[in-house]
């Protein structure tokens, strides 16, 4: 166990399997993390974001059991709703209403606040961000970074115990990333980081190292990603990539 103080929240998984198809995409993690700035590292298709969804309980495994906080996340979606939030890869994939501040209210409603409750609330979120001029903006009018920080405020106006965040710099560009990076300075709230970059975690409390589905390695960033750097450079020195896959 990673103790990081007596109010962090704790996620555990306990023996998790999720197989999809007949295929294993997570195999046998059994992990138990106290600590507030989690990494989560592996490659592409290593299973990384998988393991998000099922911490956010939008997957629910085929096997074993997941608790976050003191909660089933997938059993208890009403209680999850509180007490974890995730942004997307993809912003495309999270956003549903047409316009920046029907997008913040949609899961504050949710949580069940009133709708005059609700209209304060987004307002000082925005103005929180410094985005006030944004609430009736048209989200389809917005650039990919612009997305991903109406998500990121989205999350955050619900004040979740934890946020995960899963590759959200994937597809922008360095200028966009920097700019992004500084909002999540922002979050107090406890973070699971889930990257294939293992320079984004080196100043996280604990990383997770997913490979094949399956728990590699865990422990302090500066002893799990060199392993894993490792690694990633005796693959990219052999042809993996020529191989097909059933």
């Amino acid at each position: 166990m990673v103790k990081q103080t007596q109010d962090s929240p704790t996620f555990a998984l306990q023996n998790v399997f999720v197989t999809r198809d007949e295929k294993s995409i997570l195999r046998d993690v059994s992990v138990h993390v106290d600590a507030l700035r989690v990494g989560v590292v592996g490659r592409n298709g290593s299973g990384k974001t998988t393991l998000a969804r099922v911490l956010a309980g939008l997957v629910e495994p085929s096997a074993g059991t997941v608790q976050i906080g003191d909660i089933d996340p997938a059993k208890n979606r009403k209680a999850a709703i509180n007490i974890v939030g995730i942004l997307f890869q993809n912003p495309d994939h999270q956003i549903i209403f047409p316009t920046v501040e029907e997008e913040i209210a949609f899961g504050l409603l949710q949580q069940g606040f009133g709708k005059a409750e609700v209209a304060e609330m987004v307002a000082k979120t925005l103005a929180e961000f410094g985005k006030s001029h944004w609430a009736k903006a048209a989200i389809h009018q917005l650039s990919q970074g612009q997305k991903q920080l109406v998500c990121l405020m989205s999350v955050l106006a619900m004040k979740p115990r934890v946020v995960i965040l899963d590759e959200p710099f994937s597809g922008l560009d360095l200028p966009t990333k920097m700019q992004l990076a500084r909002y999540f300075e922002r979050i107090t709230s406890a973070i699971i980081h889930i990257s294939h970059d293992p320079d984004l975690l080196t100043t996280y409390d604990h990383v997770l190292w997913i490979d094949e589905g399956a728990l590699r390695g865990q422990g302090a960033p500066q002893v799990v990603l060199p392993d894993f750097i490792t690694q990633m450079q005796k693959i990219g020195e052999a042809d993996d990539i020529a191989d097909l896959t059933d």
